[in-house]
């Protein structure tokens, strides 16, 4: 016999919000320069708990400090994802047309000299002939 509505236990889902898809964190400028001014300031021992307070890891900071002292205060500003292109669009399609005209060459070439045997096989035809009639 099925159990009554009241027995069954209740299955409503309610979402923990430490489960949820976290989203990147993004730092400022300032708070760079910060983070980068408080552990220099710090003595031995004591940048490690500084770390985890501010739950950031070692490689960022050490990235922060080398884009600070690359480029100074412009090279902590956000920056796009991801590497850098190395070519832009027009030399990747100048590369891309150099490409094709080197292949329409060698098409052109081959073409070309298929041509050049097909008069030479022509002319020994006429030479074999012209030959055998004398």
């Amino acid at each position: 016999m099925p159990k009554s509505a009241s027995e069954l236990p209740e299955s409503q889902v309610t979402p923990e919000p430490g489960l949820e898809k976290r989203t990147r964190r993004q730092f400022t400028t300032e708070y760079k320069l910060r983070m980068i001014a408080e552990a220099d300031a710090c003595k031995h021992g004591e940048l490690g708990a500084m770390l985890r307070r501010e739950k950031l890891y070692s490689n960022q900071l050490a990235a922060w400090r080398r884009e600070y002292a690359e480029r100074g205060v412009d090279g902590l500003r956000k920056s796009a994802p991801g590497p850098a292109a190395s070519r832009t669009p027009e030399q990747r399609r100048y590369e891309q047309l150099r490409q094709e005209n080197g292949r329409l060459k060698r098409k052109l070439e081959i073409a070309n000299d298929c041509l050049e045997l097909q008069k030479k096989a022509l002319s020994m035809l006429d030479r074999l002939r012209n030959g055998s009639d004398v």
